[in-house]
C-alpha cells in the first residue's frame, strides 16, 4: 500500500467525519433538530400511518413476492432474509398463508444448512433464524438440529478458540441472532460468550483496528475499505449503506433475544444507538439513504435495502427507548414514506433494491425495476417494526 493512498485515506476519513457528524447548511439544521431539541420539524412532522395502512402495504409486497415465486427457493442467506421478514409479518398478522409458505420452504430443505453442520460461515447460519422462528411457532426439535449442531461445534469442538470467522460486517446480521437465541432457548450462556468473541473480533480486531469507525459509529464493510484503502471517486471513504444496514439488523435481532441482564447487552445497545444517531445527517430529503453514507456524490439515488434496514433499526431504537421518539420518529416516517411512494409498485413489486454485492458499485444501476429476495425481507422487517410503534 503506497503513501499516497494512505494520505488520501486519512484525508477522506476526516471528510467523512465532517459529513456524518457536523453536516453543513441544510443538513446541519436538519440533524440538529433531530438530535437535540425536537422543535419545528419534529413537532410538525406528520403522524405515522395507521397500523392497518402499514400492514396493507406490507401484505401487498409479500403477496406479490409469493405469487411470483411459487418455488420458495434456496436456503442461502439472501432468501433466508426474505423468510425472516415474512415470519415477522406473520407474527404481526397471524396470516396462515405466510406461515405455510415459510414452512414449505423449510421442509423443502429439511431444516438444513448450506455447507452442512460443519459450516462456520455466517451466511450459511442465516437460515437458522427462520428455523428458530418456525420452532417458536410450532416446536419440534428436528427444526433446530442442524443450526444447533453447527453453532455448538463452533462453541465447543471445532476450533473453539478461533474467532475471526466474521470478517465482513454483513456477518453480524447473519450470525449474531442464532447464537443469541440458542443461548436463551437452551439456557446456555456459552453461546452468548462465543457470540461476543466473534463480534468483538469484527468490531475491534479485523483488519487491525476492526470494522467499526469509532468516530462516526458507522462500519466499514470489510478491511479493504478501512482508511487508507478503497475510497470513493472523490477521495472520500466508502461506508456502504447496506453493510451498515446488516449491522443494524443484527443488533436489533440480538437485542430482541437477549435478556437485559446478559453482560454484553449494554454494549450492543450502545453500539446500535450510535449507529442510529449517525443516520439522520446522511438521510436524503426523499427519505432514502445513498449507497455510500460518506459521499453523497458517489452513485446517488434511492436504495431500498439499506433504507429498509435503517428503518428497522430506527423504529426498534425508538421502541426500546434507545433514542427519543420525538427526535427520531420523523426519520423513520420519512424512510417509510420514501419507500412506499418511490419503491413500491402498484402491484406490490419492490424496486430500487441494490442486488448482491459488497460496495456502492455492485449491481449498478439501481432502478425502479431492481429487486431481490433479501430486499423484500428487509422491507418487511422495517415495516413490521414501524407498525409496532403505532397505537
Amino acid at each position: 500500500m503506497n503513501r499516497r493512498r494512505l494520505l488520501t485515506g486519512a484525508t477522506a476519513l476526516a471528510a467523512s467525519a465532517t459529513l456524518l457528524t457536523t453536516p453543513t447548511a441544510t443538513a446541519r439544521t436538519a440533524s440538529a433538530t433531530l438530535l437535540t431539541t425536537p422543535t419545528a420539524t419534529a413537532r410538525t412532522a406528520p403522524a405515522l400511518p395507521s397500523r392497518a395502512e402499514i400492514l396493507a402495504v406490507l401484505r401487498r409486497v409479500a403477496d406479490h413476492w409469493i405469487a411470483t415465486h411459487t418455488d420458495p427457493g434456496d436456503n442461502g442467506w439472501a432468501n433466508a432474509t426474505f423468510f425472516s421478514g415474512l415470519l415477522a409479518l406473520h407474527r404481526l398478522t397471524g396470516d396462515s398463508r405466510y406461515l405455510a409458505y415459510a414452512r414449505g420452504w423449510a421442509e423443502k430443505h429439511a431444516y438444513g444448512l448450506r455447507g452442512g453442520v460443519t459450516t462456520r460461515h455466517a451466511d450459511n447460519h442465516n437460515a437458522g433464524q427462520a428455523y428458530l422462528d418456525l420452532y417458536e411457532i410450532e416446536p419440534e426439535e428436528r427444526k433446530l438440529a442442524a443450526i444447533e449442531e453447527s453453532l455448538r461445534r463452533m462453541v465447543l469442538t471445532d476450533q473453539p478458540g478461533r474467532n475471526d470467522d466474521w470478517w465482513w460486517d454483513d456477518a453480524l446480521h447473519m450470525g449474531m441472532p442464532p447464537f443469541a437465541r440458542l443461548g436463551v432457548l437452551r439456557k446456555d450462556s456459552r453461546y452468548w460468550e462465543k457470540l461476543y468473541a466473534l463480534y468483538n473480533h469484527t468490531k475491534r480486531v479485523e483488519g487491525g483496528p476492526g470494522l467499526l469507525d469509532p468516530g462516526t459509529g458507522l462500519w466499514y464493510r470489510d478491511k479493504r475499505f478501512l482508511p487508507g484503502a478503497i475510497v470513493s471517486p472523490t477521495g472520500k471513504p466508502v461506508v456502504w449503506s447496506r453493510g451498515n444496514g446488516w449491522v443494524a439488523g443484527g443488533h436489533v435481532k440480538t437485542l430482541k433475544a437477549l435478556p437485559r441482564s446478559e453482560r454484553h447487552t449494554a454494549e450492543y445497545r450502545e453500539t446500535l444507538t450510535r449507529l442510529v444517531t449517525a443516520l439522520p445527517a446522511a438521510q436524503r430529503t426523499d427519505g432514502f439513504w445513498n449507497v455510500n453514507l460518506a459521499d453523497a456524490e458517489h452513485l446517488p439515488g434511492p436504495e431500498t435495502s439499506g433504507t429498509s434496514f435503517f428503518l428497522y433499526g430506527t423504529a426498534y431504537a425508538i421502541r426500546a427507548g434507545l433514542v427519543r421518539r420525538a427526535a427520531f420518529l420523523p426519520v423513520a416516517d420519512r424512510a417509510w414514506q420514501g419507500l412506499v411512494t418511490t419503491a413500491v409498485h402498484p402491484d406490490g413489486f419492490l424496486g430500487y433494491v441494490q442486488k448482491v454485492g459488497d460496495r456502492p458499485e455492485s449491481s449498478q444501476p439501481v432502478t425502479y425495476d431492481s429487486t431481490s429476495d433479501f430486499g423484500v425481507g428487509a422491507f418487511l422487517l422495517g415495516g413490521t417494526e414501524l407498525a409496532l410503534l403505532t397505537s
